[in-house]
């Protein structure tokens, strides 16, 4: 028999809406034993179920895995992990030849809380984050074998760094079946990329950013473009590919910019008009001068918990300013904040004020977000973290 949690008087509102979370603050009692990772059933002050799902001992207690009374055994895992795999074949994701890496498994996206997987070329590269579901890692395994068959060489659980903190076990990155691969040369709408997982940021590329980096090809010809914080070149590539007179990369990674001079390389030659360079991005903008026709600025996340946000808020400011003073006149800029606690409206309200300072006019070409491989549950929000702005600047 499951551990049954309790919610206080007028905390079921959110779960009755079926948003899959359920904070610390909302829980009144538990009735039997717990341990982190267990799944739970979750009721009313009236003793009405509401759902079960993995608990944590955190500031998310709950995550909800089903808002009905199931067995959470192989076919329920198996059918969440089938109808996240048909839907990338009806995106025409999975098994497109001009695009092999996308992901496959968005968290509560995908009604599964706790859960990151990325498919990069034959490689499925998992992220857990929650012990509920980290415990399953060898049954998931198995299942995602079963119904890709060959379409899966490897398995790598990149997880010893998004595992909660609190969590009592000591996860570590290991392959779970198949090739012991630590990188590939993968395809995005044509283009080549090196991607490497093992010692890569988050699973080794950022794939939420695949259509707006399409986007750029259709606005880089004859430019000078900028791309700040610029990883491994994503942006850059593209640019090149839409006909950009000349393309700088600025990453304070030195690996990430030697993977940039590799990406453009393979896709354009020795000779592609492409600088890699290893600068803090605030002082490389700072310093440099009006030369650029196209700026993209796609920062880290600014603001992980709502206690920073006003910082985070100062920053996209400070930086989108220093963007409308450099960018030249009939100048775009690309700008991005990949915060969750950051909303569309204040980001767009930094931007706002950014502008107001610099003394640009500006207009807003295009309002961006995540590709359909990060759906968002529509109960659920706070999956919609991507916001970017297409910009031109008078």
């Amino acid at each position: 028999m499951r551990t049954k949690i309790v919610l206080r008087s007028g905390k079921d509102q959110s779960l009755r809406r079926y948003h899959p979370w359920v904070f610390s603050g909302a829980i009144k009692k538990i009735y039997g034993p717990l341990s982190e990772g267990d799944v739970v059933d979750v009721e009313d002050n009236k003793g009405e179920f509401l759902g079960m799902g993995h608990y944590a001992p955190g500031s998310i207690a709950i995550r909800i895995i089903s808002f009905s009374r199931v067995d959470a055994d192989r076919d329920f895992w198996k059918q969440r992990f089938v109808a996240a795999y048909l839907m990338r074949k009806e995106m025409k994701l999975a098994g497109n030849p001009e695009t092999n890496a996308w992901r496959l498994v968005y968290g509560e996206g995908d009604l599964l809380p706790g859960l990151i997987i990325d498919y990069y070329a034959g490689m499925l590269v998992m992220q857990f984050h929650s012990v509920g579901m980290y415990r399953q890692r060898e049954r998931f395994a198995e299942l995602l074998r079963e119904i890709m068959g060959d379409e899966i060489i490897g398995i790598y659980d990149k997880s010893a760094a998004t595992l909660p903190f609190k969590a009592d076990i000591k996860p570590r990155d290991e392959w779970l079946y198949g090739k012991k691969q630590k990188e590939a040369e993968v395809l995005e709408y044509g283009n080549h990329f090196l991607v490497n997982w093992t010692e890569g940021q988050k699973t080794g590329f950022f794939l939420d950013q695949r259509e707006n980096r399409k986007l750029i090809r259709r606005l880089s010809k004859g430019k000078e473009v900028l791309n700040l914080f610029g990883y491994t070149g994503g942006f850059s590539v593209y640019a090149l590919r839409g006909g950009a007179s000349h393309v700088d990369t600025v990453d304070s990674s030195r690996k990430a910019i030697d993977l940039s001079k590799i990406n453009a390389e393979i896709n354009f030659g020795k000779d592609a008009p492409h600088r890699g360079i290893v600068a803090d991005a605030f002082d490389y903008l700072e310093k440099s001068g009006n030369n650029y026709d196209l700026i993209i600025l796609d920062p880290p996340a600014f603001a992980k918990h709502n206690n920073v946000l006003p910082n985070a808020l100062q920053g996209y400011k400070r930086l989108n300013e220093k963007a409308f003073r450099k960018i030249r006149p009939g100048g775009i800029i690309m700008t991005f904040s990949c915060s969750q606690v950051v909303s569309r409206e204040n980001f767009r309200k930094s931007v706002f004020v950014a502008a107001a300072n610099a003394g640009r006019e500006v207009k807003i070409l295009f309002q961006l977000s995540q590709p359909p491989d990060h759906p968002v549950n529509i109960f659920h929000p706070e999956g919609e973290y991507l916001k970017g702005l297409v910009l031109r600047v008078g």
